[in-house]
């Protein structure tokens, strides 16, 4: 179709460069040329269109569902749902880490450093 379209063209050209003015001719060429192979173009590449976008959909179904659920999409990030931040707590973040032994180098939560009392 390529050779069909490049043979117009040219054909187009010619006629284009025969007409009497710049602005006959630029004309012209809009007319038989550009307009219809572009939707030429456009109606042909259709098939192209549909096969591609069926492609990108059946791509994008499994990742967007989770495992027990086939009807609902879930766009779950690359670690899951494991690694959601709550974040209702805007506290003190030694307060809200207080449980955790490894935070100052001890065990308590009394904001006096690491290790007990001194």
């Amino acid at each position: 179709m390529w050779i069909v379209a490049v043979a117009w063209i040219y054909v187009v050209a010619l006629m284009a460069a025969t007409e009497p003015s710049i602005v006959h001719g630029l004309m012209t060429f809009l007319c038989y040329c550009v307009l219809p192979l572009s939707i030429l173009f456009y109606l042909t590449g259709s098939k192209r269109r549909r096969a591609r976008r069926a492609a990108q959909a059946q791509r994008q179904a499994p990742a967007n569902r989770t495992a027990g659920d086939d009807s609902t999409p879930v766009l779950a990030g690359a670690f899951g749902n494991d690694f959601l931040i709550d974040r209702s707590d805007s506290g003190n973040s030694r307060d809200s880490n207080c449980s955790d032994s490894s935070f100052d180098g001890g065990s308590s939560c009394d904001g006096g450093g690491g290790g007990g009392s001194d």
